[in-house]
C-alpha cells in the first residue's frame, strides 16, 4: 500500500487507483491582501493557463462590492512551481462567479449588481491574449423571459451547444442584489434559439454542476447549510443531486431525481467529474472524490476548504483556497471529463 502523504486520505481501496502511486500537493500562489482564488478555475490548454475569480471585497478606489478576474500562468512543468498572477478588466460581467470554457473563450456566470442584471458573459480570447490585461465580453441573457435572474453561480455546457446554470438567491442575501424574482433552480439556455427553460428545482441553494462523462447524469449540488448571510444550520442540506438526462418531444429533461452524497464538512461547491465518471466536489475540508455510486473514495484536505477547482493536464487538479491556490497531482490517467487532457 501506497504511504501517501498527509494531505491524502483513504477511505475505500478504489481510491488508490485514482490517486496513483505518488499524489502530490504543491502551493503555486498566495495572496494575503484579498481572496482572489475562490471561483471558476478555467484552465486554458493553449496558453497554459488559467482564469479564477476572487471572492467579494471593497474596492480599493471606490470601496464598493468587487470581484477581480485573474489570469493564472502555470507553471511550465509538473517540476516548478513557478506562477504569476495578473489582475484583468472586463465589460459586461458584474461580480463575476463561476466559469467554464466555451468556444474560444470563456463563459462566467455574472451574479450583478443592486441596480445590473446578472446572467451568462461570454468573454472571447483573442491570439495573444496573455499579453492582454483588458478583455471585452457580452452578456448573452440575463432573464426568465423578462424575470431577471437571482445570481447566477455556475455553469457548465452541454455536447449539444445548450448552456446549463444553477441560480439561487445568494445574491439578495449577501446586498449584492434585489428582492429574488425566481425560485431557486437550474436553466438551461439555447444559444441559438436565445430558448431559456427551467428545468430543475426544490432547491435550498442550488451551486455546482456537471455532466458525468456520458452526459447522461447531471450532478447538481445544493448548498443550503449556509446562507448568504453567513448562517449555518446543521440541518439543512449540503448534499450532492444526480439526475437521469432523458430526451422527450426531442428536448432533455432531468428526470429521476436522487441524493448522490453528503459533504460531512462544511458544503459541496464546485462540481467536477473525471473521465471514468467519478465525482469530485470542492469542500469545506479541501477536495472530496466519490464513484459513480456514491461511495466516498477519498479527500485532498486543505486547511479551510476548496471554493472551486479545475483540471489541468494529466491528472493535475487546481484548488482555489482562497488566500491561495494549490496544484494536485493524481493518477495521470484520470483527466477531467470536460476536457479530456
Amino acid at each position: 500500500m501506497p504511504n501517501y502523504p498527509s494531505a491524502f486520505k483513504i477511505y475505500d481501496e478504489a481510491a488508490h487507483t485514482i490517486l496513483g502511486d505518488s499524489p502530490k500537493l504543491e502551493l503555486l500562489l498566495e495572496n494575503n491582501n484579498y481572496t482572489f482564488a475562490h471561483e471558476a478555475g478555467v484552465f486554458i490548454p493553449k496558453s497554459n493557463t488559467l482564469f479564477i475569480t476572487s471572492n467579494q471585497y471593497p474596492h480599493p478606489e471606490t470601496n464598493g462590492t468587487h470581484i477581480q478576474i485573474s489570469r493564472i500562468t502555470l507553471p511550465s512543468s509538473t517540476h516548478s512551481t513557478e506562477t504569476t498572477c495578473t489582475e484583468i478588466t472586463t465589460d459586461n460581467i458584474p461580480l463575476a462567479n463561476g466559469g467554464v470554457n466555451y468556444k474560444d473563450g470563456i463563459l462566467f456566470c455574472a451574479q450583478g449588481t443592486l441596480t445590473t442584471p446578472g446572467g451568462l458573459a461570454y468573454m472571447p480570447l483573442p491570439s495573444g491574449h496573455t499579453s492582454s490585461t483588458s478583455y471585452s465580453s457580452e452578456l448573452l441573457t440575463t432573464s426568465f423571459h423578462n424575470r431577471p435572474f437571482n445570481s447566477p453561480n455556475d455553469v457548465v455546457i452541454h455536447s449539444d451547444g445548450s448552456i446549463w446554470f444553477t441560480d439561487p438567491v445568494y445574491g439578495s442575501e449577501q446586498g449584492i442584489r434585489p428582492a429574488p424574482q425566481l425560485p431557486n433552480q437550474v436553466y438551461r439556455f439555447d444559444p441559438k434559439t436565445g430558448g431559456i427553460r427551467a428545468v430543475a428545482d426544490g432547491f435550498g441553494r442550488p451551486n455546482g454542476i456537471c455532466f458525468s462523462p456520458d452526459e447522461q447524469t447531471c450532478y447538481v449540488t445544493d448548498t443550503d447549510w449556509i446562507h448568504g448571510d453567513g448562517t449555518t444550520d446543521g440541518t439543512r442540506v449540503s448534499h450532492i443531486y444526480a439526475f437521469d438526462v432523458k430526451t422527450y418531444s426531442g428536448q432533455p429533461f432531468l428526470i429521476n431525481r436522487r441524493l448522490f452524497a453528503m459533504a460531512d464538512t462544511g458544503i459541496p461547491d464546485g462540481i467536477k467529474c473525471d473521465v471514468h465518471g467519478n465525482v469530485y466536489s470542492g469542500c469545506g475540508d479541501g477536495v472530496n472524490i466519490w464513484s459513480p455510486g456514491g461511495v466516498l473514495l477519498a479527500k485532498i484536505l486543505v486547511d479551510r476548504g476548496v471554493a472551486n477547482f479545475c483540471f489541468g493536464r494529466d491528472g493535475q487538479l487546481f484548488l482555489l483556497n482562497e488566500h491561495r491556490l494549490w496544484r494536485a497531482q493524481i493518477a495521470p490517467e484520470h483527466k477531467g471529463a470536460l476536457l479530456g487532457i
